[in-house]
């Protein structure tokens, strides 16, 4: 079977190493990339800029995207992958501390497969991630193109 790439979207350190963790803690075989920026994240998805000639799209599983990052926020990351033929259909899950309902909205209307809060609690931001994982790589069915 072949291994598919979970892209991460953050720019919080701790969210990162916990995002991590908890897929370690789990066995996910699935390589998690992380980029930090809104910036790197349509370059790495795309194959430009650094990374010039490498697009991932076909190999990406799932990207949980942040709302709140630097240079573009994920939003906008959102709104371009849905603009593009070739990404329009990759899953993108927003994962974020906010709850604001017009976030919520928005993240919907520009096309996101799903939207979760971060938990606050270790335990059960841990337990989220895992179950994210679970179902994006076990559970979805993607659409063969």
């Amino acid at each position: 079977m072949e291994r598919k790439i979970i892209l991460l979207v953050e720019d919080n350190e701790d969210d990162i190493k916990l995002t991590l963790n908890a897929f370690k803690d789990d066995r996910v075989q699935n390589l998690v990339e992380v980029v930090r920026d809104g910036e790197e994240a349509l370059e790495y998805i795309h194959g430009t800029g650094r990374y010039e000639g490498s697009s991932k799209a076909d190999e990406i599983a799932v990207v949980l995207l942040d709302i709140k990052l630097p240079k573009i926020d994920g939003m906008e990351v959102l709104k371009r992958i849905r603009e593009e033929e070739k990404t329009k259909t990759l899953p993108v899950v927003i994962l974020t501390s906010s709850n604001e309902e017009k976030d919520i909205i928005n993240g919907y209307k520009l096309g996101c497969n799903s939207y979760v809060r971060k938990p606050i609690e270790f335990e059960t931001f841990t337990k989220a991630v895992k179950e994210l994982g679970l179902y994006w790589l076990l559970l979805n069915e993607p659409p063969v193109e």
